[in-house]
């Protein structure tokens, strides 16, 4: 079994406390790397019973290796039969569900594939839809569905495509969805730049300019990690007071200019 660091900004009582999400079960949706990987780590060392799912089969097996979980589940998210199928076949309850699945589409919202945008708002607000129908029945009560959002298209620019209505209408949606899943909590995590994969593959060889661009620029200093927006996940399924809330993760990002 991998072990497992504790947050950036923690103290060593970290390790002393007891585990947060002891039996409890965690699901990810989208935990093969990144963000949900980093949560589904954090949640196993905070005594959770962790379940991944992630559309490529190889990198899931490794995840799965890594974290050492009893069940995984590979299989294209938006495909809502294959969802249908992941969450029947589940046994209840669950206590908390985590979707990262999706990646943005940039480019002039005129010029863009209109299947491309369909699947845009497919990918961050139908998915949202989808997952909440399918797991809220399994859910126990206070549990959390955890939505990814984002901070750095809010400010209107050219080449954000539909990605900046898709960002806009999921706080509205997660607040339906508080009020209609109740007691299931829900919730957005709204991050800004953060370095993982999906990152690195959208940046390529502009990867290390943009990591120092925001060390320079950030208040915090630093490039926000995968680790901060995990410590931020679990914080949210253990509150069992936040619900129909977004939280921005972005180490200031969206204030400068």
């Amino acid at each position: 079994m991998a072990t497992t660091q504790a947050p950036q900004g923690t103290t060593e009582s970290w390790a002393r406390r007891a585990p947060s999400l002891l039996g409890q079960t965690v699901v990810v949706i989208g935990g093969s790397a990144g963000i949900g990987l980093e949560t589904g780590r954090l949640a196993k060392a905070e005594g959770a019973q962790v379940i991944l799912t992630a559309r490529n089969p190889e990198r899931l097996q490794l995840a799965a290796k890594e974290l050492d979980v009893q069940r995984t589940a590979a299989f294209d998210a938006t495909d809502s039969a294959a969802l249908k199928r992941f969450f029947g076949a589940l046994p209840a309850p669950i206590d908390h569900v985590l979707v990262t699945a999706g990646s943005p589409h940039y480019g002039r919202l005129l010029d863009m594939d209109l299947k491309e945008a369909q699947r845009d708002l497919d990918d961050h607000l139908m998915l949202a839809v989808q997952v909440a129908r399918n797991a809220a029945p399994k859910m126990r009560p206070g549990g959390a569905l955890l939505l990814m959002g984002g901070t750095g298209a809010r400010r209107p620019a050219k080449g954000l495509g539909i990605v900046s209505a898709t960002i806009a209408a999921l706080p509205a949606l997660a607040a339906t969805m508080a009020l209609e899943l109740a007691p299931v909590r829900v919730n957005v995590i709204a991050a800004g730049f953060v370095d993982t994969p999906l990152s690195a593959a959208l940046l390529g060889a502009d990867l290390e300019k943009r990591r120092q661009q925001l060390r320079d620029i950030l208040p915090i200093g630093r490039v926000v990690g995968p680790a901060d927006v995990a410590a931020l996940a679990v914080h949210l399924m253990t509150n069992t007071a936040i619900t129909g809330a977004m939280y921005d993760i972005d180490g200031g990002q969206q204030f400068i200019s």
